[in-house]
């Protein structure tokens, strides 16, 4: 009976043992048990809905293997390893798509190198910690010694897009300069940059370094070059709906820690080619 008595005690001791480890979640995802032991009810992780597109370069795409990648989507996997309150879906649309699915609730936050302008903040709330940063300049051809910064263009023609924030700061520009260059604006697709700057029928534009990767010469080389002092610092944010601030300040948090570890500038040197992390007074350190 004794003997009995130790084999169901050392039986009981295994099953309270092995109840124990079963709360960890064995089952995998994110499921937050608490830790009382099992006394209150598994709190739900969110399920969150994450747009983004697949034909957008090294940002967010198909890989040669099906796979889709590239710096956003892989920011976006790293924030929701750092949120286990959340489990973050990538869903891929349109990038015409991307703020209407926004809208009618089909994606809860939108993951595609957006900026702020006064229409989008009027409809939409967007997060505070940029996860890239633009620095706008002075282009030119790659050749040309001659124009080293925006006091170059004085007498010169600028190219840019009518309704850009670029053709904005050009037009403020001139307007405080005594209209020191002409601005050209772009007609239409048909309008070539490369082939205007290299037949000098323009003389610069103001665009990224990150840019310039689309400017290519008959031999598919770079064809641009930037040129002097950042002149406009463009934020890149993820857009989320009106009513998510607290979902926005979350990911604000988590943006920060991965750009304070050092993983935010290694995943833009990794997929942008260079730490695109940086506004104009850290650029400039």
């Amino acid at each position: 009976m004794k003997k009995a008595s130790v084999i169901a005690g050392i039986l009981a001791l295994f099953l309270v043992i092995s109840g124990c480890g079963s709360s960890n979640g064995s089952g995998g995802g994110k499921t937050d048990t608490g830790s009382t032991g099992g006394s209150e009810p598994a709190k739900q992780v969110k399920k969150i809905i994450v747009g983004t597109g697949t034909k957008f370069p090294n940002v967010c795409f198909i890989d040669e293997n099906g796979k889709l990648t590239g710096f956003d989507v892989e920011l976006v996997k790293e924030i929701d390893k750092r949120l286990p309150e959340y489990e973050f879906e990538l869903k891929t649309m349109e990038f015409s798509s991307l703020l209407l699915g926004l809208e009618t609730n089909k994606i809860d936050f939108v993951a595609h190198q957006m900026e702020k302008n006064p229409d989008r903040e009027a409809k939409y709330l967007f997060t505070k910690e940029p996860y890239s940063i633009f620095l706008t300049k002075v282009a030119v051809d790659k050749d040309n010694d001659t124009i080293q910064s925006i006091q170059d263009l004085k007498g010169k023609k600028v190219y840019t897009s009518a309704t850009s924030n670029q053709a904005f700061f050009l037009q403020e520009y001139n307007k405080k300069n005594n209209d020191p260059f002409e601005i050209v604006y772009s007609s239409g697709a048909a309008n070539d940059l490369v082939n205007l700057i290299k037949s000098k029928r323009v003389d610069a534009t103001i665009t990224t370094d990150f840019a310039l990767r689309f400017y290519l010469d008959a031999d598919g080389k770079q064809a641009l070059k930037t040129v002097g002092e950042p002149l406009i610092q463009s934020d890149v944010l993820f857009v989320l709906r009106k009513d998510s601030q607290e979902l926005a300040d979350k990911i604000d948090e988590a943006v920060k820690s991965i750009k304070e570890d050092g993983t935010l500038a290694k995943l833009s040197i990794e997929w942008l080619g260079q730490d695109f992390t940086k506004g104009i007074n850290e650029a400039s350190k």
